[in-house]
């Protein structure tokens, strides 16, 4: 199974899959590691990234993905994912599943608010949600619980 976390920055993407990952003994991805340089900078400046900022990014997740389906192995990605085009990009097959972690505005906020020296920072937050249609089919979980408890509502919804 490939576990694709995703949500806005500041919802617990990474924090909740290297839980995940850990628990499964499963190897974890944070999406944001596999960004140019140039879209980090432009982040860290507060800009939106455009669908062809994203398109380089998006196709090397996408081989990522197909490797560890190639070769029959599980791994949890954390990656925002925020339109429909993104995830149906991504999702390669069946085994591929996705977890939707979500937040309200003002929660999200006071989480980036604390999370000082990150390239997504607060100042991206309203174009993040401009930005996300929210997933049909797809199972949500709150965020506006503990780590713990999240972690176990995620678990719950992949059914392991």
């Amino acid at each position: 199974m490939i576990v694709v976390l995703m949500g806005v920055a500041g919802s617990g993407k990474t924090t909740i899959g290297e839980r995940l990952a850990s628990g499964e003994g499963w190897p974890f991805f944070d999406a944001d590691d596999f960004h140019s340089p140039e879209n980090k900078d432009k982040m860290r400046r507060g800009l939106g990234l455009t669908d062809a900022d994203r398109e380089p990014w998006l196709a090397t997740l996408r081989a990522r993905i197909d490797e560890f389906r190639a070769a029959g192995r599980s791994a949890v990605f954390a990656c925002s994912a925020l339109k429909q085009a993104y995830r149906d990009r991504l999702q390669a097959g069946p085994d591929v599943r996705f977890v939707y972690l979500r937040g309200s505005f003002e929660l999200i906020e006071r989480r980036l608010a604390t999370r000082p020296g990150h390239y997504a920072g607060p100042s991206l937050l309203r174009s993040q949600f401009a930005a996300l249609e929210e997933p049909v089919g797809v199972p949500a979980v709150e965020v506006d619980q503990t780590p713990e408890q999240t972690l176990q509502a995620t678990r719950r919804a992949l059914g392991l």
